[in-house]
């Protein structure tokens, strides 16, 4: 499916469906509005008026065209208020034209929209990663799947003439939230730890990535007891993945994104019950999905930033050799862990990553997992949660975030909370008091960074939606690739 920006104007563009969105205080047809209904033959001006169309966020239309016209059929989709335009608002309004021109289908759509805040390339590329988004489909796992049914073949953006750059962009990116997407979906018998070293190995032969895979010896010269802690019951070996994009000449900035990769989390010796949702623990490894998928991202784009892909991939199963409640394990940094929960284990994971990472000198640690229910409980399933007691970093992820139009709200960094999570026995518990379960986890995974700034982003309300909305599926979401691309790419 091709995606083209041209200077036709809507008066003379044709093909299959013309969709023209519109603010609330602008659905009067007039201007050059009126035109093109003149040239339709009033068929706007009377599909407004039917509906009732006042331009309202996440309204739209569609009608035929009456015959001899260069258009089959039109369709408005409202963009709300016009001072209240962002680019997520142009996303949606794309998902909701595409999932139009499927469902009437179209073969080509004209995309007629406003440029946002005067920046053509910003909005061409929101407009493309939401028809790239809309359209992926993951029928891998259902037989009966159509892969031949009706297709969009092509989708031209009026007005956005010369923005192939910014459309090629964010085509890179869909590409990395797509391979994020489906890791996540799959089962937890298709995607193991040695099919995530895979996953990175095929990325690392593609575009000329480094990479190392640190196996369980590995591991255990670098005495990472918390990370073996939790992968010593799984009959698979865990895999300890370090991918790095190095850009041709001095990088301006160098920085690693450090992501969680539980592919199954049975909860362990503390077993999950039926109910808590057990049989999705499968995203447990939505934060290394993401790193991954930014990794084939930033390796399509190549940027002038050297970048470190790292995460400590294991199942948490149970099994004769599992760790028990109220076990000691030592961290890479030497500090002491008694696990008062086995199924907090993805910190444990983290925690030997951070150490490691920490010691590279980068200018910048981000980790994200599906850490915590807790957060989920504070912020709900589309908001993510942020930890960072650096200014800059947080300043630089909220940017990127507006950019990207996926959620984050900054969380305090309460160190009286630690208390909570003090030892009898060694250093500190894996688990604090219920309340303030996500900041606990954060202040937990704060011990491991010792020199770089760092922040670490909790992602298990977003990661995945059980309904279709706006420009994702239902499934797995990719959350948050298209945030950690533009904080690599920004300043």
């Amino acid at each position: 499916m091709e995606v083209r920006g041209i200077d036709t104007p809507r008066l003379e563009w044709s093909g299959d469906c013309l969709v023209v969105g519109l603010f609330e205080e602008a659905v009067e047809i007039t201007g050059e509005l009126g035109e093109l209904d003149q040239k339709l033959s009033g068929t706007l001006a009377e599909l407004i008026a039917e509906v009732d169309f006042k331009g309202k966020e996440g309204s739209s239309a569609v009608t035929r065209v009456g015959s001899g016209s260069p258009i089959r059929k039109v369709a408005v989709v409202g963009l709300g208020k016009a001072d209240a335009l962002k680019l997520e608002t142009l996303r949606r309004a794309t998902a909701a034209a595409v999932r139009m021109g499927k469902k009437e289908k179209c073969k080509t759509l004209g995309l007629s929209f406003p440029v946002w805040q005067e920046n053509a390339a910003l909005t061409a590329q929101a407009i493309t990663e939401a028809i790239e988004l809309t359209l992926h489909q993951d029928h891998r796992f259902k037989s009966d799947a159509d892969e031949n049914g009706n297709k969009l073949e092509q989708i031209e953006l009026l007005g956005m003439a010369g923005q192939d750059e910014a459309i090629a962009l964010a085509r890179s990116i869909g590409l990395g939230v797509i391979l994020a997407r489906e890791l996540v979906a799959a089962p937890a018998n298709i995607v193991t730890p040695p099919v995530m070293a895979e996953t990175a190995e095929a990325i690392a032969r593609e575009f000329g990535l480094e990479l190392e895979i640190l196996e369980q010896a590995d591991c255990e010269k670098l005495g990472m007891g918390a990370f073996l802690g939790v992968a010593k019951a799984s009959e698979l070996p865990p895999k300890f993945i370090h991918l790095t994009y190095r850009p041709a000449g001095t990088p301006r900035k160098r920085v690693a994104i450090v992501g969680k990769g539980l592919t199954f989390d049975s909860g362990g010796l503390n077993i999950k019950p039926t109910g808590s949702g057990i049989e999705m623990m499968k995203t447990d490894m939505g934060g290394a999905a993401a790193t991954l998928g930014a990794a084939k991202a930033i390796a399509l784009i190549k940027p002038d930033v050297e970048v470190h892909f790292i995460s400590a991939v294991t199942e948490n199963m149970i099994s004769g050799r599992a760790m028990h409640p109220g076990d000691i394990l030592t961290a890479s940094n030497g500090k002491t862990i008694e696990v008062n929960n086995t199924d907090a284990e993805g910190r444990l994971t983290l925690a030997d990553a951070l150490v490691y990472t920490d010691k590279l000198g980068l200018d910048a640690i981000v980790d994200l997992a599906t850490l915590t229910g807790a957060c989920v409980i504070a912020l709900g399933d589309h908001i993510a949660g942020m930890w960072t007691e650096n200014e800059a970093i947080a300043q630089q992820i909220a940017q990127a975030s507006e950019l990207s139009g996926e959620k984050f709200w900054r969380m305090p960094m309460e160190e009286k909370y630690f208390e909570g999570m003090k030892s009898v026995v060694a250093d500190m518990k894996n688990t604090g008091p219920r309340p303030g379960g996500a900041i606990t986890a954060a202040l937990f995974l704060k011990q491991f960074v010792k020199d770089t700034p760092w922040a670490h982003l909790d992602v298990a309300g977003p990661v995945w939606t059980d309904k279709e909305s706006g420009y994702n599926n239902a499934g797995a979401t990719g959350f948050p690739v298209r945030t950690l691309v533009n904080w690599v790419l920004g300043d």
